[in-house]
């Protein structure tokens, strides 16, 4: 019998049948971060040969009737409502796509299967990037294996789009597999986008499957210390320099790179073609991966509008301490309570710091020997796709410090590895008056309203208020002379009276 989800946690499903490959992904709930929680793909090649014959792969086709048979039944068995296919380039393009579509509805009656314009398809991936990055600014580029989708995105907001032939198995077959035949086609195809040099000096997001396995290829010849593609960034240079040694290196070269997944090797030398062609024709000064594209976007236009304006990172915390804090009224008092310590703070550092204080009490069902790592670990690798590398390693640590870690722990050298000293400075302080305040409050809105914090030359001074059940005990002086340390000022406290109602 399917399983039915509870109402405040409804599935849904979509199918993404490119022209190279096909992924099912089951998304839970309706909150700000879509939450995948299923996810599987199979590597079809349904546009291989296209170029040619015009028609689509049949051994593709074959598959493709298999595969989508299974999608449908895993979500019929998850209870995911509603589920649909999305066809891109390959199915778009094809001769026989309408009778592969009509003997796809023939298969799975009931079943909504879209065969999206170039225009739609650009218009979803802009949604899934501007879903983790909402102020986006720069060229957007999906990649597929038959198309590559550009959209200029302003400050935010979706501009002009347009797609080129230039998916990376369509790329090869025009090129009769020569990169610099490839290189010269690109640059041409290119040339009939006079917008994409609009973006210069902004960010040029990149999507897809063989952009993420350049970003791979990259991590692990850098030694990079978070193993997350999704907004992993690297400047102009760095960017045309992994192009140029993709693209022009041989197959055993490209065979000994670190993290080269076996199954794109023939594809990326292509890849790596297109996004050098890109890099010049757009002056970006940076790339940006981005792991959310089509898929999310597509589960972003079933959201409300008040849900789709929220910000990322904020509901994060929000959905995070709802299920794992204690008191979702405590955050609040948190982020009042300790912004005596950060008197000169930008919007960008406050929005870090009410962050921090939703997701401060996240370990609180650990077991308190692994308390500090398990949190530290979530924050670090949850899959918030509002969260940049930069906000993981501040938050992680934060949360780290908020339960006592030592500041020498092996397990923090990611986040370490992330921050400029300043930011992990700060995290520092944070994290210790976060912990002070869990020590004065048990963690209670009602115990917190009892104390206060403030600077004072060369002090910092915590006011506690008479018969509000909070005193100066060994741990609350221990951790107050810590805070104190952290900002090299000298530790006081002062009680006051209460006030007459």
């Amino acid at each position: 019998m399917p399983y039915t989800p509870p109402a405040e946690l409804p599935r849904c499903g979509v199918v993404d049948l490119g022209s190279n490959s096909v992924r099912l992904v089951v998304f839970e709930g309706h909150g700000r971060n879509p939450l995948g929680i299923f996810n599987e793909k199979a590597v079809l090649r349904l546009g291989r040969g296209l170029s040619a014959s015009g028609r689509l792969n049949d051994e593709g086709m074959h598959q493709a009737f298999t595969v989508l048979h299974r999608y449908h039944a895993v979500a019929r068995a998850m209870g995911a409502q509603p589920f649909e296919i999305l066809a891109t380039a390959a199915v778009r393009d094809a001769r026989n796509g309408p009778d592969f579509v009509a003997a796809l509805e023939q298969r799975l009656p009931g079943v909504p299967i879209r065969v999206l314009s170039g225009i739609e398809e650009a218009e979803y991936s802009a949604e899934g990037v501007l879903c983790g990055i909402p102020t986006a600014d720069g060229i957007l580029a999906d990649i597929g294996g038959g198309s590559l989708e550009v959209v200029r995105l302003a400050a935010g907001a979706r501009g002009q789009s347009q797609t080129l032939r230039l998916g990376v198995i369509r790329l090869a077959e025009r090129s009769n597999n020569d990169p610099v035949r490839a290189r010269a086609i690109a640059e041409a195809d290119m040339a009939t986008v006079p917008w994409l040099g609009e973006a210069a000096n902004a960010d040029l997001y990149l999507v897809g499957g063989a952009w993420r396995a350049l970003a791979r290829i990259h991590m692990g010849q850098t030694g990079y210390p978070l193993q997350m593609v999704h907004h992993y960034a690297i400047g102009r240079e760095e960017a045309r320099d992994l192009a140029g040694l993709i693209s022009t290196a041989g197959r055993r070269a490209l065979e000994r790179l670190p993290a080269m997944p076996r199954r794109r090797i023939d594809d990326l030398p292509f890849a790596a073609v297109v996004l050098r062609r890109l890099l010049r024709a757009t002056g970006v000064r940076r790339v940006v991966f981005s792991a959310s594209g089509l898929r999310e976007g597509w589960f972003m236009q079933r959201l409300p509008q008040e849900v789709r304006r929220q910000d990322p990172l904020l509901a994060a915390g929000h959905e995070l301490a709802a299920r794992l804090g204690r008191d979702p009224s405590l955050p609040p008092a948190l982020l009042h309570w300790t912004s005596a310590l950060f008197p000169y703070e930008a919007p960008e550092a406050r929005r870090l710091r009410e962050a921090a204080c939703w997701l401060s009490d996240i370990g609180s069902h650990d077991h308190p020997e692994f308390r500090s790592e398990q949190a530290f670990l979530r924050v670090l690798r949850q899959p918030g796709i509002g969260l940049d590398h930069h906000a993981r390693a501040f938050l992680a640590l934060t949360t780290a410090m908020r339960y006592e870690v030592e500041s020498d722990a092996p397990f923090l050298h990611p986040a370490r590895m992330l921050l400029d000293v300043s930011s992990a400075a700060r995290a520092e302080v944070l994290g210790v008056a976060l912990r002070l305040a869990y020590t004065l409050s048990a963690g209670t809105p009602d115990l917190l309203a009892g104390t206060s914090l403030s600077l004072r030359g060369a002090q910092l001074v915590l006011r506690l208020q008479e018969d509000s059940g909070v005193f100066a005990g060994e741990s609350v002086v221990r951790r107050l002379d810590r805070l104190a340390q952290t900002l090299g000022l000298e530790a006081a406290t002062e009680t006051t009276r209460a006030q007459a109602a």
